[in-house]
């Protein structure tokens, strides 16, 4: 939400400056997140002066030239040669001193330098308007009737002023403070000064007269007030000037002086409003009503044919078809046109779940449903129609023809909070004089209705809270506001805050821990992603055989976004494809996100999960090495480690079963899968446009989070040598160096440190289907030095077992 500094002291006149008031809007929770500083003309005339001509010749090398001396009020007359015509001695001019950047209405900005100009000195330049962003004309020099002295800045005198305006983060409960008003009254509390409504107090209407539009509200619950007044002799065209700058500063296209009031008022007081073409509104009726008794489809203001449903409210005509969809937009039909003479100003208050659902269905976001959404004041109904009829009389002639019709069959009334002095004290960590308290709450319009209602509440007060703070329905609401107000660095931290040392606690920080990961990762060069959870169904349809569950939903913004993703995979290859196409191709990237599927029917299953990418080369080309291309290992090795730092190193393996992996292995901890990884399918890629392969881990993320339990082992260093032994094993092909090591690891308990394959063979001389195995084995014993005889009991059990287990036969 953008708020304009000069627009907002018409409100509330303050001399704080803007940084001064940017840090108080931020403290009392209405988050300034940039300051924007505004000019009338580019530049905004900085360096640009008023002087007099004091003497005017003409150049002696030239005859189009004038050689003048000029008074710009430092007591140095500056010698500056001159172009135009019109140039005398004793006018008062505009000039532009040495330093100056004149940004012109046509061409580039340009800096004013000392220079000469066929050999005459010249100090500046005595401008025209067009070269100083003011107007087109560049007949002559601006001349000037003033009285002001020799050096006043241009600006003051042409009457330009700065803007600045703030970038404010406005959160949901904040809706009182989604207009300018609304930020003046928060200022009021902050700076204890008044603010005030914009005067109204010249709004008159007819007194014999009778609208001929009459308003009739047919679902309360849905708008509990709808105002409107009818104005005649309108001459829609351009808003003046100030009403345009008004509308840019924050943002806005000044579209017409009629549209642009209506926004102009909702962005000042909160209050949307609409403008209809009086002469469209069919039996001068207007009906507040549901979208029912008439054909379903409903062209808007954009143009756009829409659906309309039973539960949609709109603003309809005598024959019930619909002129606007209430609180959200305008319709195509009824909207205000260059021919529009005579219209008829809506101001209403709708219940916030009806335009909230509606903005949803149709996708339409506006100014209009953002607030309406959130809840905006009913109170602030007439006032708003009131002030814009004033604008409207003042930019487009127009005169009121009837009296106001303001339906409000049931009144919002304000809600009624108990406040408890001693919870205060609680909430907040501090005492707050009661009254202070009683000073924050009327400024911000809670009126105190009783004190100590009872008469075993002591210090209670029952109080009044206005419509427009919609949030605020409970007594922790009204301390929040107390302390917002009475400043959070105001609470002091007090001296005998202490911490004492816990014991570690038995399940770790989920967030610890995945921070711990996240930051393994990233050493070892992955780089973090962050994915939508909603992606295409088409993604899952009949592809590589897969059969998910993926959870349909109903997204009216982006059709093509229309599940929830059963795995993360296809996310994290659009961003591959991303890359890939703008020639980024060695990626390593993980992610920590969720996958959702449709477990039976009305039952679902949210999964987190941990996913690893890797693509292209693992390695960079140097002199001394040639690229190297990623292989399924190296993503096996980044998982080995991401499972030895949770505490699970040598997991078991098995070949794996994934839908969009075309080969790989499923790794068990505890016999239960925690991790799949493999070569994405030649089809996935494919379908996702993904021209080279990648290399692709999924793991439990939730299983391994369960598993967990981070133990600090420390022993001392060994004090006695490690052996190693080596044995060459032929084996059938299908025999996997896991199922060997798993062998080994159950023979050999306490001696074996660690199993590793260095050299893998398949060649004729072994015979058909078999392969070979080059298989180190560390031993070491940590109380004494390991003998030989030791060493070859191990060695001979170790064999008997691969022999026996898996078929093996030793190559000597």
């Amino acid at each position: 939400m953008r708020i304009s500094l000069a627009w907002l002291k018409t409100l509330i006149p303050t001399d704080k400056t803007a940084a001064e008031i940017g840090a108080l809007l931020t403290g009392s929770g209405l988050e300034v997140e940039s300051q924007e500083e505004l000019e009338s003309i580019p530049g905004g005339l900085r360096g640009v002066v008023l002087g007099t001509v004091l003497t005017c010749e003409r150049h002696p090398d030239a005859d189009k030239l004038s050689l003048t001396t000029v008074d710009v009020g430092d007591g140095t007359p500056r010698q500056i040669v001159c172009g135009a015509p019109n140039v005398a001695a004793g006018q008062r001019v505009v000039v532009a001193l040495e330093g100056a950047t004149l940004y012109p209405t046509e061409g580039e900005p340009f800096k004013i330098k000392k220079s000469k100009i066929r050999g005459a000195a010249s100090e500046g330049m005595i401008c025209a308007e067009d070269e100083i962003g003011l107007g087109t004309s560049h007949a002559g020099i601006l001349v000037l009737e003033t009285e002001l002295p020799n050096g006043t800045p241009a600006a003051d005198y042409f009457g330009l002023r700065s803007d600045t305006v703030f970038e404010i983060g406005l959160t949901p409960n904040r809706a009182d403070a989604a207009s300018h008003y609304g930020v003046a009254r928060e200022l009021r509390a902050l700076l204890r000064q008044p603010c005030h409504l914009p005067d109204v107090s010249g709004f008159r209407t007819p007194a014999a007269a009778e609208s001929n539009i009459t308003v009739t509200i047919e679902d309360p619950a849905a708008c509990p007030r709808y105002a409107g007044l009818l104005l005649d002799n309108v001459h829609v065209g351009p808003s003046p000037e100030w009403l345009q700058r008004r509308l840019r500063s924050i943002g806005l296209a000044p579209i017409n002086n009629v549209v642009d009031v209506t926004n102009f008022v909702l962005h000042e007081l909160g209050q949307p409003m609409h403008a209809f073409d009086a002469d469209q509104i069919d039996g001068g009726q207007v009906r507040v009503k549901r979208a029912t008794g008439f054909l379903n489809q409903f062209a808007t203001l954009d143009g756009v044919v829409r659906n309309l449903t039973a539960e949609d409210l709109v603003i309809a005509d005598a024959e019930g078809y619909p002129m606007a969809l209430a609180g959200v937009f305008g319709g195509k039909n009824s909207g205000v046109s260059e021919s529009t003479t005579r219209v008829f100003l809506e101001s209403a208050y709708f219940h916030p779940a009806v335009v909230r659902r509606m903005s949803q269905v149709h996708g339409l976001k506006t100014d209009a449903s953002f607030r309406f959404e959130r809840g905006t004041d009913p109170n602030m109904v007439p006032m708003a129609l009131q002030r814009a009829a004033l604008l409207l009389q003042e930019v487009a002639g127009a005169t009121v023809a009837a009296p106001v019709v303001d339906e409000y069959p049931t009144p919002v009334l304000p809600a009624t909070v108990r406040l408890r002095l001693p919870r205060v004290e609680r909430l907040v960590g501090q005492h707050i004089a009661p009254e202070r308290i009683r000073q924050i709450l009327s400024d911000l319009e809670i009126v105190i209705t009783q004190e100590n209602p009872d008469a075993g509440d002591q210090d209670t007060w029952t109080l009044s809270v206005p419509p427009h703070k919609v949030d605020v329905t409970r007594e922790a609401d009204i301390i929040e506001e107390i302390l917002r107000i009475y400043g959070y660095n105001n609470v002091a931290l007090r001296p005998h805050n202490s911490a004492s040392f816990l014991a570690r606690f038995p399940n770790p920080d989920p967030e610890v821990t995945r921070v711990k990961i996240a930051s393994l990762l990233s050493g070892q060069g992955f780089s973090e992603i962050l994915t939508n959870s909603l992606t295409n169904s088409q993604y899952f349809e009949s592809e590589n055989g897969a059969n998910e569950s993926p959870v349909r939903i109903l997204n009216y913004n982006s059709v093509e976004l229309n599940v929830l993703r059963p795995t993360p995979l296809h996310s994290g290859l659009e961003i591959i494809r991303h890359n890939l196409n703008r020639r980024q191709r060695d990626l390593k990237l993980y992610e920590f996100g969720k996958a959702y599927q449709q477990t039976a029917a009305g039952k679902y299953l949210e999964q987190n999960k941990l996913v690893l990418y890797w693509t292209g080369h693992a390695t960079a080309e140097t002199w001394q090495h040639k690229s190297e291309k990623a292989t399924f290992h190296h993503l096996a090795g980044a998982v080995q480690q991401v499972l030895a730092a949770l505490g699970f190193g040598g997991a078991a393996s098995q070949p794996v079963q994934h839908p969009y992996l075309a080969g790989g292995l499923t790794l068990l901890v505890h016999n239960q899968p925690v991790a799949q990884l493999g070569a994405v399918a030649a089809s996935v890629l494919k379908r996702l446009d993904v021209t080279q392969p990648v290399w692709y881990a999924e793991l439990d993320w939730d299983a391994l989070s369960r598993k967990y339990k981070p133990v600090l082992v420390a022993r001392e260093l060994p004090r006695f040598p490690e052996v190693r032994r080596d044995l060459s094993l032929v084996v059938d092909a299908g025999v996997t160096f896991d199922q060997l090591r798993q062998i080994a690891q159950r023979a050999e308990k306490k001696l074996l440190q660690s199993v590793n394959v260095f050299d893998v063979y398949a060649g004729e001389n072994l015979g058909a289907g078999k392969k070979s195995y080059s298989v180190s084995f560390t031993l070491q014993d940590f109380d004494q030095t390991l003998s030989e005889q030791a060493i070859d009991q191990v060695m001979q059990r170790l064999i008997g077992q691969f022999e026996k287990q898996a078929g093996a036969v030793i190559r000597r």
